[in-house]
């Protein structure tokens, strides 16, 4: 094994002109925090009234804070998943804040924040999609099917797991489902503490040396 060699370094020779040195000098960046609000009181209507809305949350950055103040009996549901959509695709932080009640197209629309917030003495409503079919009846027939499954996979992906894949079986058979802020908050608490069951670090396994049970 060769020994180690160590080689001092000649020391280079300072410049007269240098400053001493004085110390780390620390780089800050600052950023500006917007925060945006919008209330969506009363029904919701065609999505052309949205488009600010539409285009604040594609265009926010992850430095802004969008708040969807929420007090709705629901409506166009073309809308509704317009606006779920966009805040899905935003790079903010969108809080959807439910002040009075959320219904229908609603109660999505408040599952879909990113933060959720709850105000007493508010609701919630769930409930299956109505609407007109027109056309031959095979025609009628198969625009059916096709929205039952539809909107089967947009329940499933917008509600769970805030609702039981039982209750959202019920709501498609036509039961509608009420919550009030105290069983909305106790669910909200429920997934919390799930969350952070799997955010929790897992004890390693020790392997312990010594004779087998029998």
């Amino acid at each position: 094994m060769k020994p180690a060699v160590f080689k001092e370094q000649e020391q280079e020779p300072e410049d007269a002109g240098q400053e001493p040195f004085q110390g780390l000098m620390r780089y800050e960046y600052h950023t500006q925090l917007r925060q945006i609000s919008y209330y969506l009181s009363g029904s919701i209507v065609q999505a052309s009234y949205y488009t600010d809305l539409f285009h604040t949350l594609r265009t926010a950055s992850e430095n802004d804070l969008v708040f969807l103040h929420l007090n709705t009996s629901g409506g166009d549901f073309d809308t509704g998943l317009q606006i779920i959509n966009n805040m899905q695709a935003s790079n903010a932080h969108v809080v959807t804040v439910l002040e009075a009640r959320a219904y229908s197209m609603g109660a999505f629309i408040f599952l879909a924040g990113d933060e959720l917030v709850v105000h007493d003495n508010c609701q919630l409503l769930f409930h299956i999609y109505s609407g007109v079919f027109t056309g031959k009846g095979n025609e009628q027939q198969a625009e059916s099917l096709a929205l039952s499954s539809w909107f089967e996979k947009f329940m499933s992906r917008t509600c769970q797991p805030f609702l039981a894949a039982s209750e959202i079986k019920n709501i498609l058979k036509g039961s509608d489902l009420w919550m009030d802020s105290d069983e909305i908050r106790r669910r909200m608490a429920r997934l919390q503490r799930e969350q952070e069951k799997q955010a929790a670090p897992r004890k390693p396994k020790v392997a312990i040396a010594g004779g087998s049970k029998r």
